[in-house]
């Protein structure tokens, strides 16, 4: 089974992390029981958040009484201290432990630092001298914050998007981080969904002995698929480059990811969804994008305003509105007959 070490925390885990915003989608009982079986198979790094609503809670119920034997990490989208202090404390509760191995402020504007008037990172620190956590980590979708993350020396881990689609400078991001030794945790290695060979962004990020990946897993096949690779690791052979390469050359580009940071709409357009539909349809079950439903939220695209909040909170810079509007024309033609 491979590991990967995150940098100076000194935490050694399982190459497989387990991202467990998507069990909040399932019942306790599936999630337990799903959470349970990684366990028992190797996967001892579970990553949450306050915002994933009941998430939390399905961890503590899922490992109450066996915390000395996984590693836990949740996170903080708090403005002030106060609102920090409520955040890990309820937390905690949930998790049923009294700390964390890694708390994180979840993708902040700007990169929380001693003295910048928001009393966080004083926070952070306090919490760790009353050893409520462990180490102190950062997540983001945006490149400048990450980056100066790196730079400012006050962070054990960041957490970041990447997989064989990221850019130089995101690959330099993973530099950056081992120079550092700052651990590298990468989420959306899946891109939203929108990669749909798991063998081969495996087989990529077998790569980057720094990195954890942590998937997203919700149905115990998902969980199956990545087991099976500890005991046979996938090799980025021919077959699998000329994979990565056809991905690179159909989504390297303006694409939406899906991370939702540009909701809400003001008019209820579901952005997140409707502004990549047009790969959606073309690399999932096309069935679930044709449905009555479906077709609804996209025609609520017809509703934008342009008043552009939605470009302005994207963290990868798209011109959302333009793409929402592409994505629809699409749909609708093929809603007309047009092949896809």
């Amino acid at each position: 089974m491979r590991t990967v070490t995150l940098g100076k925390t000194g935490i050694t885990v399982n190459k497989n992390g387990f991202g467990a915003l998507p069990i909040q989608r399932i019942s306790e009982e599936e999630a337990v029981k799903l959470l349970r079986k990684a366990h028992d198979n190797g996967i001892d790094f579970y990553d949450t958040a306050r915002a994933y609503t009941d998430s939390e809670e399905k961890l503590g119920a899922a490992f109450e009484g066996m915390r000395d034997k996984i590693y836990i990490a949740s996170k903080t989208m708090a403005e002030d201290a106060q609102g920090f202090w409520k955040d890990l404390e309820t937390t905690l509760r949930n998790l049923k432990t009294d700390y964390l191995d890694i708390y994180q402020f979840h993708n902040p504007e700007s990169c929380p630092k001693p003295g910048d008037g928001s009393g966080l990172y004083e926070a952070m620190l306090q919490a760790r001298e009353e050893g409520k956590v462990r180490f102190i980590g950062i997540t983001n979708h945006r490149l400048a914050v990450a980056e100066e993350a790196i730079e400012s020396g006050l962070y054990d881990t960041l957490q970041f998007p990447f997989s064989y689609l990221s850019s130089d400078k995101e690959l330099a991001l993973v530099e950056g981080c081992q120079k550092a030794d700052m651990g590298f945790i990468a989420m959306k290695a899946l891109s939203g969904g929108l990669i749909t060979n798991s063998a081969a962004i495996y087989a990529y990020m077998l790569g980057y002995d720094n990195v954890l990946p942590i998937w997203g897993i919700q149905r115990e096949r998902e969980l199956d698929e990545f087991l099976s690779y500890q005991d046979k690791e996938p090799v980025l052979d021919e077959a699998l480059r000329k994979v990565i390469a056809a991905d690179r050359e159909e989504l390297l580009g303006e694409f939406c990811r899906g991370c939702g940071y540009c909701m809400p709409c003001p008019v209820g357009i579901e952005i997140n969804n409707c502004a990549r539909m047009s790969l959606m349809i073309r690399r999932a079950p096309s069935d679930a994008q044709l449905t009555e439903e479906m077709q609804a939220k996209m025609k609520q695209i017809e509703e934008c305003l342009h008043c552009g909040q939605c470009s302005k909170k994207c963290p990868f810079g798209l011109d959302t509105p333009a793409l929402l509007e592409k994505n629809y024309k699409d749909y609708k033609e093929i809603l007309a007959g047009k092949e896809y």
